[in-house]
């Protein structure tokens, strides 16, 4: 089971998880990010791992294509926009 910081929420310590991936070429442009294995893997409700995803849609990390699921598209400057986003 994952360690989650309690002062931060979990969806976003799972959107840098994933940004981490995209970063590192582990997730390669194409890759489908699964909302069921992120489920399992983060042992989290299927709401917090649809939370993280569709922070990462909105900075252009991923696109999610209804019943086809969740790709990766690019993996832009993803460390300053998720700076931008922790509050």
């Amino acid at each position: 089971m994952r360690e989650f910081d309690p002062s931060r929420p979990k969806w976003q310590q799972i959107a840098d998880e994933i940004r981490s991936r995209i970063q590192s070429g582990q997730y390669p442009v194409g890759h489908l990010v699964s909302e069921v294995k992120l489920q399992a893997e983060f042992e989290v409700a299927r709401a917090t791992v649809r939370k993280a995803t569709a922070a990462l849609r909105a900075e252009g990390l991923i696109t999610t294509t209804p019943a086809m699921g969740s790709f990766v598209t690019g993996t832009q400057d993803a460390s300053a926009l998720g700076e931008s986003e922790k509050h």
